[in-house]
């Protein structure tokens, strides 16, 4: 397998922390998004999307952080990322897609240059805006987990895609100085999921491309 990742990127960030769960090992390779690295002629030959991450297999290459983690739990079963009922696994999903498709691609970095150099947003309110779209998914995140989190993660006693995808979401809350305060079970669940080596060895921090 090779990973194609880029340590900041918090789609990148699940897909590491879901490698580190599985017990596998990927081939890294940095592609620098501030650079404009996606968007040269040879990645675009590969992801024609020009994101990451992308996991190549063979002759296969998949794309989208959340449909690789899939596959890798059908493929890798053990231990599994979603618990086994109908109902409790639309529920992990729905945690999960809260961020990966509310929060999250409108405060990637594409989003954030465009509100940049198109627009010419100064720094402050462009930060201002990441803040708020996540302020406004951790709301109803935070009231989902207090109604149904029982255990130290976001579903009992064991982390699953929900976990996968909030972990790198407090990361940029934190790198943007979100205050976490109203956001107790969020902020517990982290710490929870870091103290776990799969976690931890998947932080932007300690990846070999960190700046």
């Amino acid at each position: 397998m090779i990973l194609y990742d880029y340590f900041r990127s918090s789609a990148a960030y699940r897909l590491r922390i879901a490698l580190n769960l599985k017990n596998l090992t990927a081939e890294r390779r940095s592609i620098h998004l501030r650079r404009g690295e996606q968007r040269a002629p040879g990645y675009l030959a590969l992801n024609p999307q020009g994101l990451v991450p992308m996991l190549v297999i063979g002759d296969r290459r998949l794309t989208q952080s959340l449909a690789i983690i899939e596959y890798l739990d059908e493929k890798y079963p053990q231990p599994p990322l979603l618990p086994p009922g109908p109902e409790d696994r639309a529920w992990v999903r729905q945690v999960a897609l809260a961020i990966a498709c509310d929060i999250h691609p409108i405060d990637n970095t594409r989003v954030l240059q465009y509100l940049d150099k198109t627009l010419g947003i100064e720094e402050a309110r462009r930060d201002e805006w990441y803040r708020h779209w996540i302020r406004e998914g951790f709301n109803a995140i935070e009231a989902w987990l207090a109604e149904r989190a029982t255990g130290d993660f976001c579903f009992g006693h064991a982390a699953t895609i929900a976990d996968i995808c909030l972990v790198p979401q407090v990361a940029n809350a934190n790198r943007l100085k979100l205050d976490l305060a109203p956001y107790p079970r969020i902020r517990a669940i982290n710490a929870a999921c870091l103290a776990t080596k799969a976690f931890a060895d998947a932080r932007p921090e300690v990846q070999p491309d960190a700046e």
